[in-house]
């Protein structure tokens, strides 16, 4: 029996961590990728292009210029119109990527719950009682009393840390 809990629990909290790990990578990618997609060439140079003509329209103040202020005015009130409908086109592909986030969560949620049942009861990985002190009991939770005098770390409490590293990790180098 001591055999089989080894060779369960020996590669279990490593591969336990990297698949929380890509859990929360999945979604990090997909926001990304929205990101980098939300602002096209095209959007870019209508922007610079209303900005300038706002900024030539403030320059002329004086009342022989007002005619070519507002005809820059409503130059760059054209512009915000067509840049408004290539935003409106783009939050279109926005609520397909909600859908596939929505996805992920639902896959995040599902193989949360496989993972409790699987390894319930089942440490994940053994320390020492003083490298695990202050934290002992709470961090054994779900996986029984102690191993041969050494502190076990049950599944939920290592899936609670380990979404917190993957957190971490991803928020520090995927910005």
């Amino acid at each position: 029996m001591d055999e089989t809990l080894k060779d369960r629990s020996s590669l279990a909290a490593p591969l336990v961590f990297l698949v929380v790990f890509v859990l929360h990578l999945i979604p990090k990618c997909l926001d990304l990728l929205k990101k980098k997609g939300s602002m096209s060439a095209e959007e870019i140079k209508l922007r610079a292009e209303i900005k300038q003509l706002l900024k030539e329209a403030s320059a002329l103040s004086q009342p022989s210029t007002f005619a070519q202020a507002a005809k820059l005015k409503r130059t760059a009130t054209a512009k915000e119109k067509e840049l408004q409908k290539s935003q409106e086109m783009q939050n279109k592909k926005i609520f397909s990527h909600d859908k596939y986030l929505k996805a992920v969560m639902a896959l995040k949620g599902i193989t949360y719950l496989a993972l409790i049942f699987w390894f319930w009861g089942i440490p994940l990985a053994t320390f020492s009682p003083q490298l695990l002190q202050p934290l002992g009991k709470q961090l054994s939770w779900s996986a029984g009393g102690p191993v041969n005098g050494n502190a076990v770390v049950g599944i939920i409490p290592w899936i609670v840390l380990s979404a917190r590293v993957s957190n971490l990790i991803c928020q520090k180098f995927l910005k």
